[in-house]
C-alpha cells in the first residue's frame, strides 16, 4: 500500500508545473565582493522560446507566497518569472521593524535590479529585449529608484521594457529630488487604505515626473490594505513595524488580504503586461 502511494506522489509531482522551477544564483558585486543571491525560475510548461521575462522583487518580510504565486501566474501566461532573494545571502531575514531600510540600504539593493537584469538577458531561452521587474512594498520602493531618474535630460533607454510597483513604498524616491523622469512604462497598483506606503506619497511622485508620464499606468483597489494580495491573511494591526509615512518613521501599519483587489490586480497586470512586452 505505501509502495503504491509513493508511486502516486512521484506521479502528481511529475505532473505538477512545479518542477518547471529551478533554484539558481544571481551575483551581485557589492563593496568589493560578490553576493551570490538565491533566487527560483519558473518558466512555462510549454513555449516557444524565446521567452519575456520578470523578475520580482519581495518587500521587508522577504520572499513569501505573495511572489511564489505572482510567479506561477506570470508562468501560466507564458512568460519565465524570476524570484529574487535579497536577504538569505546577507543574513537578513525581515527589516519590517522599527529599524526601517535607510535610503542608503535602499539604494545598495537597487543594484539587486541592475545584475539581475543582465543575468536574465543571458540565459538561454530568455528575450533579452522583452524583460520587466516587479516590486513589492520596500522593495517596490527600491524597484522605484531603478523606474524614475532624478536627471529628466537623461536619454539613456531603459534595461527593462516594463515595471509593476505593488503598493511601492514611494516615500523613498525622495532622495531622487523635485523633477522626474519616466523611461519605461510603469503600473503602479496601491490599495485605497494603506496607511503603510499610502497612495499620497505615489501621488507627489507622480507630481514630480516632467518627462514621460504617459507611460505610466495607475490603480488605486478600493477598500484594500497594504499586502491586499496576501490570500487568507486577515486584515491586522501591527504596533512594532517601521512606517515612512509617520513621523520620525514610526511605527504601526494595517496589512492584509482583499480577494477583490487580487482578482482585479491579476486582470490589470496581465493587460498591462501583453501590452508592454509584446514583440
Amino acid at each position: 500500500m505505501i509502495a503504491r502511494l509513493m508511486v502516486l506522489l512521484l506521479v502528481l509531482l511529475c505532473a505538477t508545473p512545479a518542477l518547471a522551477q529551478q533554484n539558481v544564483r544571481v551575483p551581485v558585486e557589492q563593496g568589493g565582493r560578490t553576493v551570490q543571491l538565491s533566487a527560483q525560475l519558473f518558466r512555462p510548461a510549454k513555449a516557444t522560446a524565446p521567452l519575456p521575462a520578470a523578475a520580482l522583487f519581495h518587500g521587508c518580510g522577504g520572499p513569501g507566497q505573495n511572489t511564489a504565486r505572482m510567479a506561477g501566474l506570470l508562468a501560466s501566461w507564458g512568460y519565465a518569472a524570476l524570484v529574487v532573494d535579497s536577504f538569505s545571502a546577507r543574513g537578513l531575514k525581515d527589516v519590517c521593524g522599527r529599524n526601517w531600510p535607510t535610503e542608503a540600504a535602499a539604494e545598495a539593493r537597487a543594484g539587486d535590479i541592475d545584475a539581475t537584469l543582465a543575468w536574465l538577458a543571458k540565459q538561454p531561452g530568455i528575450d533579452p529585449r522583452r524583460l520587466a521587474y516587479m516590486g513589492y512594498s520596500y522593495g517596490g520602493g527600491v524597484a522605484l529608484l531603478r523606474a524614475l531618474s532624478g536627471r529628466p535630460e537623461d536619454r539613456t533607454p531603459a534595461v527593462a521594457r516594463a515595471v509593476v510597483l505593488v503598493y511601492p513604498d514611494c516615500a523613498l524616491a525622495d532622495a531622487l529630488g523635485p523633477r522626474l523622469a519616466v523611461r519605461q512604462p510603469t503600473f503602479f497598483a496601491m490599495g485605497a487604505l494603506d496607511d503603510w506606503t499610502p497612495v499620497s506619497q505615489c501621488r507627489a511622485v507622480l507630481e514630480r515626473v516632467v518627462r514621460g508620464r504617459e507611460l505610466i499606468d495607475t490603480k488605486v483597489y478600493e477598500n484594500a490594505h497594504h499586502s491586499f494580495d496576501a490570500l487568507g491573511l486577515p486584515v491586522r494591526y501591527l504596533d512594532g513595524v517601521g512606517n515612512r509615512s509617520k513621523p520620525g518613521g514610526c511605527c504601526g501599519a494595517h496589512y492584509g488580504a482583499h480577494e477583490p483587489a487580487w482578482k482585479q490586480f491579476v486582470v490589470d497586470v496581465k493587460a498591462f503586461l501583453e501590452k508592454a512586452l509584446k514583440p
